[in-house]
């Protein structure tokens, strides 16, 4: 088993140990179903409305819920005293962000993937566009990787895993905001300032149901760009 693997299975059961992950994750299960409820049973939409509004509610619980879990990642390490020793093994950079990516992603993953019967209720009154619940949660998982690997990145940052959250929320939430900044400053930079949004133009057209490949790309670059930032600081790190 390559040592990827091997840190992406220690670091995972580590979250199955500890109350973190249990906790993040019925957190996330309690607010997805009561939203889910505010807008199936108590208002008159349809179903492709009910199935938006659900995806759009996952998705801000999912990029919230990735900070606390991603925090622990790096900051942990150093924290603990265990980072010298991580720092020293025969183990690659890119092994090390890699493996700690995989785990959280995995219960983010995990995550999402319990909350598949919120959307098999319709089933009861409605009709289900399978189509669309299929690209909302494969939006959800790319939404998923990318915050991962921006609090992975806080992660890698941070001394503290308290400095971790600070810093991996900071930097999602200007990553959420940049359609606010898109509204406010003149074309053609109020186009590229909105596609560079976490959220608001690039998850849209999953929650209706529409693979849009330009988002696709997007949310595939966002990652990779932390996780090979994350790698970056580790060997900068490695070298003090």
């Amino acid at each position: 088993m390559s040592a990827t693997l091997l840190i992406a299975r220690r670091e995972f059961f580590a979250y199955l140990r500890s109350p973190l992950g249990i906790v993040v994750v019925a957190a996330v299960l309690l607010i997805d179903g009561l939203w889910f409820y505010s807008q199936a049973l108590t208002r008159q939409m349809l179903s492709a409305e009910v199935l938006t509004e659900f995806f759009n509610g996952a998705s801000g619980l999912t990029m919230i819920a990735s900070i606390p879990l991603s925090m622990r990642l790096l900051a942990e390490e150093r924290q603990s005293g265990t980072f010298t020793l991580l720092n020293t093994s025969p183990v690659k950079n890119t092994e090390i962000v890699a493996g700690k990516f995989l785990s959280a992603f995995a219960v983010v993953t995990i995550m999402n993937a319990l909350t598949i019967y919120m959307p098999l209720l319709i089933l009861v009154n409605g009709k289900v566009s399978w189509g669309q619940v299929g690209v909302g949660y494969f939006g959800l998982f790319l939404l998923g990787a990318a915050a991962t690997a921006i609090g992975l990145f806080g992660s890698a940052l941070a001394r503290s895993q308290v400095v971790a959250v600070i810093l991996g929320a900071a930097m999602l939430g200007l990553m959420v905001l940049m359609w606010l900044a898109a509204r406010v400053v003149e074309p053609p930079l109020n186009s590229f300032l909105a596609r560079l949004s976490l959220h608001h133009e690039n998850f849209r057209p999953f929650m209706q149901g529409i693979l849009d490949l330009r988002g696709v790309a997007y949310y595939i670059v966002v990652t990779y760009f932390f996780l090979l930032a994350s790698t970056k600081t580790l060997e900068a790190r490695r070298w003090r």
